[in-house]
């Protein structure tokens, strides 16, 4: 069984903590031998050199060894390396900060956390380097295209308190999306689906059964642009917090969100962000009784969608 070790034996270096992986017992004889295979896409040449830098660490802090004995029934600690990582090239105001949290305003591009080709160029490490602060967690995630305003807790002891807010549905959010024309009844429309991932796909899709979903859709401005279409501008309200449930949403109702490149149709990955076509989601308000103060709180982003006229920030 492996212990659950809850926290890691060293800092974070630049912003970024070190991430782990437990030692099975099995067949390998050295140190060198488990990693490589744990790890098979880094060469050898690169491991001993991240040995010999005392990038792996066993749970007291102390770097192991290339060729060393193979230890089972343990973790290690490591930092991960991301191979030319592309800057994001945007700010990212802090909206508030306290004792207790930190709102910032999130540009398009900017990963929430660090995961797959993204490890500095994320707002975690971004707010925790610029608080000086190892401990920062976010409270909610939002998509790596959708600009916008993102929580952190400031305090480890009121992480609980205030991620049980978004678990129980307890935070009101409001987005911004520009999309084509959609002939909608004045007071808006509420679209309810049933959602599921896609197997081997970072995407989902709507399913016959018990709706698990749910967004109010209100159109806010349209216009004609200068390519003929026809574009507005909507308040979106997710009343269920699904993975892509906005993008999907609009999709679904026939006005896929402009510069979206999962939804209708997955379309394939680029080498390069063209950062000249960011996804038009805004994160745009979010409030909630704060658990601590008993008071309502509201904090909302000060950002402008590329497309149409920028709504109201009040």
């Amino acid at each position: 069984m492996k212990p659950n070790k809850a926290r890691p034996p060293v800092p974070a270096r630049d912003g970024v903590t070190p991430s782990r992986v437990w030692c099975p017992r099995g067949p390998w004889r050295t140190l060198d031998e488990f990693l490589l295979e744990r790890f098979p896409y880094v060469s050898p040449d690169v491991m001993r050199d991240r040995l010999a830098r005392g990038d792996i660490l066993d749970d007291e802090g102390r770097a192991q060894q290339a060729g060393s004995h193979y230890q089972p029934d343990r973790w290690l600690w490591y930092f991960r390396m991301v191979p030319h990582e592309s800057p994001v090239p945007f700010e990212m105001p802090v909206l508030h900060a306290d004792e207790r949290l930190i709102a910032v305003d999130k540009p398009h591009f900017l990963a929430t956390t660090p995961g797959g080709r993204y490890l500095q160029e994320t707002a975690l490490t971004r707010v925790r380097r610029h608080f000086g602060e190892d401990g920062i967690t976010p409270l909610h995630r939002l998509d790596r295209e959708t600009a916008g305003v993102l929580l952190f807790c400031r305090d480890p002891a009121l992480r609980g308190a205030y991620q049980s807010l978004f678990q129980h549905g307890c935070v009101d959010k409001e987005y911004e999306a520009v999309a084509p024309f959609l002939d909608l009844p004045s007071h808006g429309h509420t679209y309810v689906s049933r959602m599921e991932d896609v197997p081997g796909l970072f995407v989902m899709r709507e399913v016959a059964g018990e709706p698990n979903s749910r967004t109010d859709v209100l159109r806010q401005h349209d216009w004609a642009d200068g390519q003929g279409r026809r574009l507005a501008v909507y308040r979106l309200r997710p009343h269920s917090g699904r993975k892509h449930q906005l993008r999907l949403h609009m999709s679904s109702l026939g006005a896929p969100i402009l510069n979206d490149v999962f939804y209708p149709d997955l379309l394939p990955p680029r080498e390069d962000d063209d950062f000249d076509q960011p996804l038009q989601l805004l994160a745009r308000h979010i409030s909630f009784v704060d658990p601590v103060t008993g008071q309502t709180v509201r904090f909302s982003s000060l950002r402008c969608l590329a497309e149409g006229p920028c709504s109201s920030r009040v």
